[in-house]
């Protein structure tokens, strides 16, 4: 009887992913000092898009644009959003009013910036 073929394959892709967990392992406790670097940096995008000038003069009266913000949820994850209650129906839209979305384009726009700033920040 012949002895077995025996199958010889090429392992070198599963070192290179051994390597890269690793490496990510490495920086786990800076995930969050870097989503954090991400958001603040999403927020200060928003807060420089332009603002119509407003006919309202009252004081206290804040223009929508200038009250983005960010915060970190109990659950340790990012949000960003209005500061008003009324900005996620001009974002979106309602019934009686058409969208009017600036979180959403900005994001697609810059995106790939927003990754990469992050992914080199976590390797630094």
């Amino acid at each position: 009887m012949a002895a077995p073929k025996t199958f010889k394959a090429d392992m070198s892709g599963f070192d290179e992913f051994e390597k890269q967990m690793v490496r990510y392992a490495g920086n786990v406790d800076k995930i969050d000092r870097v989503l954090e670097e991400g958001a603040k940096t999403f927020v200060q995008d928003l807060l420089k898009l332009p603002s119509p000038k407003s006919r309202i003069s009252t004081p206290g009266y804040t223009h929508l644009i200038e009250t983005f913000a960010w915060e970190k949820n109990r659950q340790g994850s990012f949000s960003i959003g209005w500061g008003k209650y009324y900005g996620p129906m001009v974002e979106k839209g309602t019934a009686k009013m058409g969208a009017h979305p600036h979180l959403v384009p900005l994001w697609i726009r810059n995106q790939e910036r927003y990754y990469r700033d992050m992914a080199e920040s976590l390797f630094k």
